[in-house]
């Protein structure tokens, strides 16, 4: 039956306006969400077919393994090429311990291993390997990633740079080598704090918080924009010297005074100064921004064994047979922390409990041996006593409560190895 029309013409009943704007503003809806729908399935297209995608997905739990030993293949990088002469590394070959001691208990060592998505493991003694094991799809040719322990290398570089004369002195101030800094924080910052992480410069390392610092710098690697520009905006938040606070911008300043004082590009530097005149032998990758500035903080894409020659170099203060690649003074320097906030323990003015030298490491309870770290359990350790250099790699999710147990083990190894 026809609903008769009573009304005037041009009036509604208010049931059936209210019935109508229902339907309207359900139309709108349905047509909103159909723009979004295919907005978004553009925009995800886009996305996944963008470099953006690999950066968003590269710690995830699926991708991530595969995606630490393939970053040279995500990234764009330069090559760091191998040398025409291979630092031989004998074999004597040698059991593991069963476990170690941590807070009180023994822990079974291969459960560890397992628990923090162990990669590659190598333990050298004397030069000499004593255990190599890959995992979750690694092998010899794999091109493991540095993250932070590219941070120890780069040390390396700046010693090698004072040796031959582009710097001066690391007590001279940042601006005095790259001129794009000063006038900023960091300008006045003396190369020997921005060494020691204690440049006192305000920068957020949280990487849980997509609006950190960090983050910013990331972001800055996919957009090109310039580095120095980046860093120069960044204010002092404490005078230099005093405290010692982790920042990664800390690296990349010094990865701009390495380039400015040299003249050479980073990898280039890396290659002719340490790679080859080491031995390594694989030709390793350093991953570069858009705009072709090398990532100084982290990147480093090499094999688990090249790892360890980097580490055995260390163990033998800086030569190759009787040829000195890192001066020995200053790998002394490097592992030693100088003044009362860079010391290990319990420490107001350390961010953390782990001591700092240029760029290195040394645990609690120090025992002469040091380490370079970097995120997800990326590991050189070495304990010269014992004459033994420890390379981990893994993609362990838990990595930012792991470096106490993970020295923990490595000094076991080291005392299993070495016989005592």
């Amino acid at each position: 039956m026809a609903w008769p029309i009573l009304c005037p013409a041009g009036r509604v009943p208010s049931s059936f306006k209210g019935v109508k704007m229902k339907r309207v503003v359900l139309r709108v809806f349905l047509g909103l969400g159909l723009i979004l729908i295919m907005a978004g399935t553009g925009g995800y297209i886009l996305l996944r077919n963008s470099p953006a995608w690999d950066g968003l997905m590269l710690f995830s739990e699926g991708t991530r393994v595969e995606n630490f030993r393939n970053l040279d293949a995500l990234f764009p990088s330069d090559p760091v090429r191998r040398g025409t002469t291979v630092w031989a590394l004998g074999e004597a070959p040698h059991s593991l311990p069963d476990g170690y001691g941590f807070e009180g208990e023994n822990r079974d060592l291969a459960a560890f291993l397992d628990r923090t998505e162990t990669t590659g493991l190598l333990v050298l003694h004397q030069g000499r390997i004593a255990h190599e094991d890959y995992r979750l799809g690694a092998d010899e040719t794999s091109l493991f990633t540095s993250w932070s322990v590219a941070k120890s290398m780069l040390s390396a570089l700046i010693g090698i740079a004072l040796e031959e004369g582009y710097i001066t002195s690391i007590d001279d101030p940042v601006a005095d080598y790259v001129s794009a800094l000063d006038g900023s924080a960091y300008g006045a910052v003396p190369i020997r704090h921005v060494l020691t992480m204690s440049s006192g410069i305000g920068f957020d390392e949280n990487y849980d918080n997509p609006l950190s610092d960090v983050y910013r710098i990331f972001m800055s690697f996919s957009t090109g924009t310039p580095l120095a520009e980046v860093l120069a905006g960044y204010e002092a938040e404490r005078e230099p010297g005093i405290y010692n606070n982790y920042i990664s911008s800390d690296s990349l300043v010094l990865g701009l005074v390495l380039e400015s004082a040299t003249g050479i590009g980073l990898a280039e530097y890396a290659q002719t100064r340490l790679w080859a005149p080491m031995g390594a032998e694989a030709d390793a990758t350093w991953s570069h921004s858009v705009s072709g500035e090398t990532i100084a903080m982290c990147c480093f894409n090499a094999t688990l064994r090249d790892y360890g020659r980097f580490g055995h170099l260390y163990l033998q203060n800086g030569a190759r047979d009787d040829v000195q690649i890192v001066p020995q003074d200053w790998i002394e320097a490097s592992i030693t922390p100088e003044a009362p906030h860079l010391q290990p323990g319990d420490n107001p003015a350390s961010f953390w409990r782990f001591g700092y030298g240029y760029h290195w490491w040394i645990p609690e309870d120090p025992q002469g041996d040091y380490l370079a770290i970097g995120i997800w359990g990326q590991y050189i350790y070495i304990d010269p006593s014992r004459e033994i250099v420890i390379v981990k790699k893994s993609a362990d999710a838990g990595f930012d409560t792991r470096d106490h147990e993970t020295v923990a083990a490595f000094r076991a190894i080291a005392r299993h190895v070495a016989g005592g």
